[in-house]
């Protein structure tokens, strides 16, 4: 589902487009044995899959592997960089996505999967370290052979370093190349060091962080949909890389897990391998939406090609998920064959799925990504799009640009909150209906910021930019908060018993970490919050935000991070939230209206305008609205006015459950008088007797020495 990989970058880890195998978790109360391969000893009926059909298998999915390495490739070269270069980059190129893929579900194993402490998890970090080491080197010869392949420049060339390091420096490409080796080097690095869980998960991050730089390489920042097909190759390759690393980590864990612990790891193994396979097929799904003028060119050869994929990951989702649903009971039951016949039937899918898209990755699409339309003018470049006409409220609201990462964290965060209420609602548990409403609410003022007519026109002007601010960082939180996610999330998230952390686990973790206590004090939360209006608007931040992708999804992943952890430190119910007098929380308040007032007035006396480059080059591109500097004040005023009324009504509430926590420990109070006899007064007026017995005591012998 993904475009033809050029060799300007690396390809996903599974060839140009593998997706994951489709699997699910297993139904709560199956019963039944599995086929009649998986029947107990004694019966003379003996199963079909042997050594032999495994490695025929594994070499089967190695082989569309590479197959997708050597797939035809786009590419334009200045001079033939030499023999090898040529035959070296693919071989390096598969060593680096298998490396990759192992590094990536080795770790998320450990951390998601495997008992804490136990041998299977020692090996899995042992194996991430290993993969990691290969995958650090390997990233260095693509790196190199990369530059030789684009240049026309043999490695062996005399200028080649001096070449090499221009590139590294002055090129996106090289730039994108170097963070991931220099991230894989620090994954490794802190794999190698772990002695714990939190290690452990600090490696992970770092080797999904990795992901990132990849999903860069092989587009053009000026084509039409570069975003959207940015976004979904670096989902793409977080899927392949979990489904596809985890399944040769549970290979090679498999001498360390028995019976019961190998069905558990198997059954959690096989939610990741579910959760893989929808998020590789959606975001395979809007990529090669990018390739598509229209409904017509599914009838060209890439479409065809497309839906057949389509259909194929929808069949192998189905016998996915029967095929483990079957081979679980298995597993438990110590029958051997049965974990390879699910390895071998799993690879051999794969296989089969990445045919299709070696087949998909070299057909030329109805639609290029390469190149910019050729009637662009230079301010759509700079933007990525084609310039929207002037902005209207209609238009606000009806001229949408989908953020395919937004869409699938609201649409994620939706679901997973409706199904904790009805799991609450099935076990007799009530939930209040206004707190689903106000999540549901606040999703929706999320995916309006980053998705409709406030997205198309965020980077065109910088009054709908401040709109976007506000509104992520002040209007959602407030709704999202009062929603108590965490407590939803601690009461219906069944905990682990095998010694492994899941979700709840390390949520509640992380809710009692000295960061957590820290960043949950409203002082220092109101420091977060305002002190990053000053460092992002006044920094080359604000420009990385609105020249590049991932710079533009991480500002409002800030915001609403911010914004959600001020209103949390100052009025949330969930547990974490650091107790703080109600009379401090109001003075910091106050002081963060101040504060926020303070910026929005000097921005609005301005004379300087921030960021000229961007926003002059836009203005002269789309021909309607203020000039940039009068824009700037405009959206100065509205950050002003918008973000008050939202302050306001935090005060409010802040007042509000002052009264009520008073009122409620008022009630205390009286319900523990009324059942001890108000004891705690008796106890008290008791001690005042005491006192004054002692003082007439030390008084007596005075007086009576005076007469």
């Amino acid at each position: 589902m993904s475009a033809p990989v050029d060799r300007t970058g690396p390809a996903a880890p599974t060839g140009a487009d593998g997706p994951a195998l489709p699997a699910a978790p297993p139904a709560a109360g199956v019963r039944g044995a599995s086929p009649a391969s998986d029947s107990p000893a004694g019966t003379q009926h003996r199963t079909p899959v042997t050594p032999l059909v495994a490695g025929l298998g594994v070499l089967a999915a190695l082989a569309a592997l590479v197959a997708a390495v050597l797939a035809p490739r786009t590419v334009t070269l200045l001079a033939d960089p030499g023999t090898l270069t040529r035959w070296g980059l693919p071989a390096v190129e598969g060593v680096h996505h298998l490396a990759l893929a192992l590094t990536v579900g080795a770790l998320v194993m450990a951390v998601l999967v495997l008992p804490v402490g136990s041998p299977a998890a020692a090996r899995a970090t042992q194996v991430a370290t290993g993969a990691g080491a290969v995958w650090t080197l390997a990233a260095v010869g693509v790196l190199v052979l990369t530059y030789a392949s684009v240049s026309g420049t043999p490695p062996t060339a005399p200028a080649f370093g001096d070449q090499l390091a221009g590139f590294l420096t002055g090129f996106s490409l090289g730039q994108s190349l170097l963070v991931t080796v220099l991230l894989a080097a620090a994954a490794t690095t802190v794999a190698a060091a772990a002695t714990g869980p939190r290690s452990t998960a600090l490696a992970t991050a770092l080797a999904l962080a990795a992901l990132l730089p990849i999903g860069l390489t092989g587009h053009s920042g000026s084509a039409e949909g570069h975003e959207t097909a940015v976004t979904a190759m670096g989902l793409h390759l977080v899927g392949t890389a979990v489904w596809v690393g985890g399944l040769l980590t549970l290979v090679l864990l498999r001498p360390v897990l028995r019976g019961p612990q190998l069905q558990g790891v198997v059954a959690r193994f096989s939610g990741l391998a579910l959760a893989s396979v929808v998020l590789v097929s959606f975001s395979g799904v809007m990529n090669a939406s990018t390739r598509l003028s229209g409904p017509a060119d599914l009838g060209s050869r890439y479409g065809l090609l497309l839906v057949a994929k389509v259909a194929l990951v929808a069949v192998l989702v189905a016998a996915g998920w029967w095929h483990r649903r079957a081979l679980l009971p298995a597993l438990g039951a110590e029958r051997p064959r049965a974990f390879w016949r699910l390895v071998v039937v799993e690879l051999l899918v794969m296989a089969t799925t990445t045919g299709v898209s070696v087949a998909l990755s070299g057909t030329t699409p109805p639609v290029s990504d390469s190149e910019p339309p050729p009637a662009w003018s230079s301010a759509e470049v700079l933007v990525g799009a084609s310039m929207p006409p002037e902005q209207t409220l209609g238009r606000l609201v009806t001229l949408w640009r989908p953020d395919l990462l937004w869409v699938l964290v609201t649409a994620g965060l939706a679901v997973a909150y409706l199904l904790g209420v009805r799991r609450l609602h099935r076990r007799g548990d009530r939930w209040p209906l206004w707190r689903t409403l106000l999540w549901l609410t606040g999703l929706a003022v999320v995916l309006a910021v980053t998705s409709s007519g406030l997205a198309t026109y965020g980077r065109v002007l910088f009054s709908t930019h401040m709109l976007q601010h506000m509104s992520m960082s002040m209007v959602a939180p407030l709704l999202l908060v009062p929603a108590a996610p965490v407590t939803l999330a601690l009461r219906t998230i069944t905990p682990r018993r095998d010694g492994s952390r899941g979700p709840r686990e390390w949520l509640l973790w992380g809710l009692h970490t000295p960061v957590s206590r820290t960043l949950t004090h409203p002082v220092v939360a109101a420091g977060i919050f305002t002190g990053s209006l000053m460092v992002f608007y006044y920094s080359p931040l604000f420009g990385l935000a609105l020249s590049t992708h991932y710079g533009h999804e991480a500002m409002f992943v800030h915001f609403l991070l911010s914004g959600y952890l001020f209103v949390w430190s100052l009025v949330g119910t969930d547990p974490g939230v650091r107790p703080t007098p109600y009379p401090l929380r109001l003075i910091i308040l106050l002081a963060t209206m101040a504060f926020h007032a303070f910026f929005a007035v000097t921005l609005m006396g301005s004379t300087t305008l921030l960021e000229p480059f961007w926003f002059e080059t836009v203005a002269a591109g789309r021909g309607w609205g203020e000039d940039p500097l009068a824009d700037q004040r405009y959206g100065a005023a509205l950050a002003w006015a918008v973000g008050e009324v939202p302050t306001i009504v935090l005060a409010v509430l802040v007042a509000v459950r002052w009264v009520t926590d008073d009122s409620r420990e008022a009630r205390r109070r009286d319900r523990r008088a009324d059942r001890d006899g108000e004891a705690d007064l008796a106890a008290h007026n008791e001690m005042f007797a005491a006192l004054a017995r002692q003082d007439a005591d030390r008084q007596a012998p005075t007086t009576r020495s005076r007469r």
